[in-house]
C-alpha cells in the first residue's frame, strides 16, 4: 500500500496526461478525455465546457466511477500520495465516499427512493467509520443542519419525493460530507435550481471549503457562475483543456474558444438581437 504524503505544501491532486477511452461499434475507442492535467490543493478549481467536452468524464475517473468498458490510462493519477491507478481496489473503495467524494447533479438520480434521507446518510457515515447507531443519527442530523437545513430532524425522515429539489441537492451535499473528505468534486450540483437556491447551494459549499479546508473540483457548463466562485478555471473543449485561467483572468482569456463562449454570454444593456453563436474551429480539436 502507498503511503500516504506527509509534506503539507504538496498537491491534494495530481493529474498528469489522463485518457478516457469507450469501444465504438466499430471495434476501434474513442477518446472521451485526451491528455488532461492539473493539480489541484486545499482550493476550489472550476471545469468549464460545454456538454460532451469530456469534464465530467475527468471526475469519474478520479473518483473510479468509469464505466466497466472505459479504459483509462495515466502519467500520474494520485490523491493525497495515494497511486489511484495501481492501488488496491479495497484501497480504492476505502477512499472513494471517505476521503474523496462527488456529488452529481439531481438528487432524483442520486439518492436512493425507498430510504429515507436520514438513513442514507447514515449509511454512508457508517461504511467509512465505525460508529453506534446513536452516534451515527447525531452526526447525521448536525451534517444536515451544516448545509442549512432548517428542521433537520423532520428532513432525516423524509423520502427523496417529499423534498423540493434544492433540499435534496442539499442533502446530497451533507451525505458527501459526513465521512469529512480532503477533496469534493461537484458535478453540476446546481444545474437543476433555480437562480436564488444556486446560489444558497454555491454559498454553503464556499462555507464548507473555507471552515474544513477542504479541495473542491466545480464541473460546469456555466463560464460566469465558476468566474465568480472559483480560484482557478480550466476550460474543456473535445476531451481536452485548451486553457488555464485565474478566476479573475476571463477577461485577459487567449483561446478562441474561451473567448467565443465569452461572447455568447447575454450582457445587460447591451442588444442580445441576434445572439452571438459558438463558430467551432476544427483545429481547436487537435
Amino acid at each position: 500500500m502507498t503511503n500516504l504524503m506527509t509534506d503539507a505544501n504538496a498537491p491534494l491532486l495530481v493529474v498528469d496526461d489522463l485518457r478516457v477511452s469507450f469501444p465504438r461499434r466499430d471495434g476501434g475507442m474513442t477518446e472521451a478525455v485526451r491528455g488532461v492535467s492539473f493539480t489541484l490543493g486545499r482550493e476550489r478549481l472550476g471545469i468549464v465546457g460545454e456538454s460532451g467536452s469530456g469534464k465530467s468524464q475527468t471526475g469519474r475517473a478520479i473518483m473510479g466511477l468509469t464505466a466497466p468498458e472505459g479504459r483509462i490510462t495515466a502519467k500520474r493519477l494520485e490523491f493525497s500520495g495515494v497511486d489511484l491507478l495501481n492501488c488496491p481496489p479495497a484501497q480504492r473503495r476505502a477512499l472513494r465516499g471517505g476521503r474523496v467524494a462527488m456529488v452529481l447533479q439531481d438528487p432524483k438520480f442520486s439518492l436512493n427512493p425507498v430510504m429515507t434521507i436520514g438513513a442514507q446518510i447514515v449509511e454512508t457515515l457508517q461504511a467509512h467509520t465505525r460508529v453506534s447507531s446513536a452516534e451515527a443519527k447525531k452526526r447525521a442530523l448536525a451534517a444536515l443542519e451544516s448545509v442549512r437545513i432548517d428542521d433537520p430532524a423532520r428532513v432525516y425522515k423524509l423520502y427523496p419525493h417529499e423534498v423540493s429539489g434544492g433540499m435534496g441537492q442539499r442533502a446530497m451535499i451533507a451525505m458527501m460530507l459526513i465521512a469529512d473528505p480532503d477533496l469534493l468534486i461537484a458535478d453540476e450540483p446546481t444545474s437543476a435550481l433555480d437562480v436564488t437556491v444556486q446560489l444558497q447551494v454555491l454559498s454553503i459549499l464556499d462555507t464548507l471549503v473555507a471552515e474544513r479546508g477542504m479541495g473542491l473540483i466545480l464541473v460546469s457548463h456555466d463560464l460566469r457562475l465558476v468566474s465568480t466562485f472559483c480560484d482557478r478555471i480550466l476550460v474543456m473543449y473535445a476531451g481536452r483543456v485548451v486553457e488555464e485561467l485565474a478566476a479573475g483572468g476571463l477577461a485577459n482569456a487567449q483561446h478562441p474558444y474561451t473567448r467565443g463562449l465569452m461572447a455568447c454570454l447575454p450582457q445587460l444593456g447591451a442588444s442580445t438581437h441576434p445572439l452571438a453563436t459558438l463558430d467551432r474551429k476544427p483545429e481547436w480539436a487537435l
